[in-house]
């Protein structure tokens, strides 16, 4: 279940046995032993442990890059990239853990005495994690959990057990004691039923909505708190500029990311009418042109969008592009003739096709945009900043950025809402999922 496959060729390089029940049985009792540390640590110390591990990602950039490289296909500059966001979340937590988790003075206004809240952990977390971000979406799942002072229990993607593995082993190096961050090869029903031990506090996923819904019924059943991210069909919103030129490469980039493999990539191009037809012809000869050519994860999921492309296009869509998928390989296109009926339109293209819609006006432009089961990032660009603000809030999204992409970061919440899920990650909001803020009130 857990190898190693080389999306260009399909190849199987290396496998991982899959856990015997005995070994994820003793993976939780170790993070649930280590929760003594977390208890019982200042948070000084495990900002400590957390700035150790971001240097040891800087130090060991290469190798990890290289991991990410070999099991999902990312171009190798995006993969030192994602590996240096990593460093960044990791010293965020490390600088400002004792901040977010001071005592909050509260005042008191029903008698004598005083309040406070006091953030501490809940004990042992569950993270299941996706294959399009290996070290990204660990980090941004631990380093503010680890702060708090919960351990982990951490399921990587099965594509990626040799970055799992090698995560671990800096957890290890970084000081982080046993148990604090343990690595499992596991099943589903291995999985299903971590989620159900009484000593496992909470779950946070990153995947698709099957995975997520799975996850969160047996959650539910069991009152555990689960934090979802679940993907989105992210609108990418054109309504004037002066500039149509940087419009569209911010638009290419903001559907190339990761070969248009990111869950809050721009999938979707809302374009007001007066500009539409200049913009899919700029936006598809440089879309065309600045594909990497690197392939996808893996062969099933270009055969996957192979089918959404080939749904869209007897539904009688116009896919401006050429060549034939190979293997892993998948040819960027644009798809334009579409409406909100189309079924594509309601759907979550993973790779490099962009869907173009016309709009009629702002209004027009945002029902398109809100037009989808999905809410989790969107994009807006206007010379206008009375009308940013205007549909920034009309805009169903967890996240919307304003005239310009690539603008996250360590200090900025990630999170959606619709189908898209659930919770927040990142800054100080990321911090606070997994906290027991308890009352301590001290009447005299």
């Amino acid at each position: 279940m857990y190898a190693v496959t080389d999306p260009a060729t399909g190849e199987i390089v290396e496998t991982y046995p899959t856990a015997t029940d005995a070994e994820i049985a003793a993976a939780v009792d170790a993070a649930h032993a280590a929760g003594a540390w977390g208890r019982s640590s200042s948070v000084a110390e495990r900002a400590a442990l957390l700035r150790r591990l971001g240097d040891l990602h800087a130090e060991h950039s290469a190798e990890l890059a290289a991991s990410i490289v070999r099991e999902m296909g990312k171009p190798l500059a995006e993969a030192e990239g994602e590996v240096g966001f990593c460093v960044d979340i990791y010293h965020y937590y490390a600088d400002h853990a004792e901040e977010f988790l001071a005592d909050e003075v509260l005042d008191v206004t029903s008698g004598p005495g005083t309040a406070v809240v006091r953030r501490g952990p809940v004990g042992v977390l569950l993270g299941i994690m996706p294959w399009n971000f290996p070290a990204y979406q660990v980090a941004r799942f631990a380093a503010p959990n680890l702060a708090v002072g919960n351990t982990i229990v951490l399921k990587h993607a099965p594509q990626c057990p040799a970055t799992a593995a090698l995560l671990e082993r800096l957890f290890a190096e970084a000081g982080f004691p046993a148990g604090a961050y343990v690595n499992v090869y596991a099943t589903n029903e291995q999985i299903a039923d971590v989620i159900a031990d009484p000593r496992v506090h909470g779950v946070s996923l990153t995947g698709s909505e099957r995975a997520g819904a799975a996850v969160a019924e047996i959650a539910g059943r069991h009152l555990k708190k689960v934090v979802l991210e679940l993907g989105g069909s992210d609108p990418f919103v054109v309504l004037s500029t002066d500039d149509l030129d940087t419009v569209v490469e911010a638009a290419v980039a903001a559907r190339l990311d990761n070969t248009g493999q990111a869950c809050n990539a721009a999938k979707r191009f809302v374009v007001v009418a007066d500009l539409y037809d200049a913009f899919v012809e700029k936006f598809t000869a440089r879309l065309l042109d600045s594909a990497t050519g690197a392939p996808l994860s893996s062969a099933a999921a270009a055969e996957t969008l192979a089918k959404q492309v080939g749904q869209a296009v007897a539904e009688g869509a116009t896919l401006h592009g050429s060549g034939e998928r190979q293997g892993a390989y998948f040819p960027a296109g644009v798809l334009t003739g579409l409406t909100t009926e189309h079924t594509a339109a309601r759907q979550e293209l993973f790779g490099p096709v962009a869907m173009v819609f016309p709009a009629t006006d702002e209004n027009d432009a945002v029902r398109i945009a809100n037009d989808t089961p999905y809410g989790l990032g969107s994009y807006v660009f206007t010379t206008d900043p009375e009308q940013a603000t205007r549909v920034a809030d009309r805009i169903e999204a967890g996240m919307v950025f304003v005239n310009g992409v690539g603008a996250e970061g360590a200090e900025l919440p990630f999170g959606g809402v619709k189908r898209s899920g659930f919770g927040r990650e990142l800054g100080r909001l990321g911090i606070e999922e997994f906290t027991n803020k308890k009352l301590i009130r001290t009447v005299a």
